[in-house]
């Protein structure tokens, strides 16, 4: 009997954690503006409306929806937020000068715990953008690393390529949400980054 209520109380505790850290997820609304236009802020003001419209096409998601394609041959949305956060993983890896080592080691997170995983880490990149010196932001790179063989790109290849297909994708689970009958949050603004009133 006290096993049984020790574990219940830890299943409790363990729920309550993992509600509140739910409850606490970045990008429910766009943060503020940032004082001025310098290449830095212009980045992380990118990695925040990424944020936000991942964060409302995610929210609400069933596994009717995870589990919905377009056709045969196509990916299920799982799939296609698994290659999203890939995507937003090479943006923080940058932005942290750490390398994307090839091949990426296989996950089993749940869609929970990758949801909440991607949104942390497109905030945690925004920030430290926003603490860089506007001159840091030129010496960037994406690196990949595949055994001992490492290669390098200027960060211009973050905005056209993993940023842009990443907000590519977030569209795409837009639409396939919709397809499977469950839309986003009709109040959700994008021009404005919050919920219409």
């Amino acid at each position: 009997m006290k096993s049984l209520f020790l574990f219940l109380s830890l299943f409790t505790i363990n729920l309550s954690a993992q509600t509140e850290l739910m409850d606490n997820l970045p990008y429910h609304s766009i943060p503020d503006y940032p004082d001025n236009y310098s290449s830095n802020n212009i980045i992380a003001r990118m990695v925040d409306g990424l944020g936000f419209r991942y964060y409302w096409a995610t929210e609400g998601l069933t596994e009717n929806e995870l589990a919905y394609q377009v056709s045969e041959s196509s990916r299920t949305a799982t799939e296609v937020l698994e290659h999203i956060h890939g995507l937003c993983e090479m943006v923080h890896n940058s932005v942290k000068a750490q390398p994307n080592v090839r091949p990426r080691p296989a996950s089993e997170m749940t869609f929970a715990d990758m949801r909440s995983k991607t949104l942390l880490m497109l905030k945690e990149s925004s920030d430290l953008l926003r603490a860089m010196d506007p001159e840091d932001v030129e010496k960037l790179q994406i690196v990949f690393k595949r055994g001992e063989k490492e290669s390098s790109f200027p960060f211009w290849h973050q905005l056209n390529g993993p940023m842009a297909d990443a907000l590519w994708h977030t569209g795409q689970i837009v639409m396939m949400r919709r397809a499977a009958g469950n839309p986003i949050d009709p109040r959700v603004s994008v021009f404005s980054g919050k919920l219409k009133e």
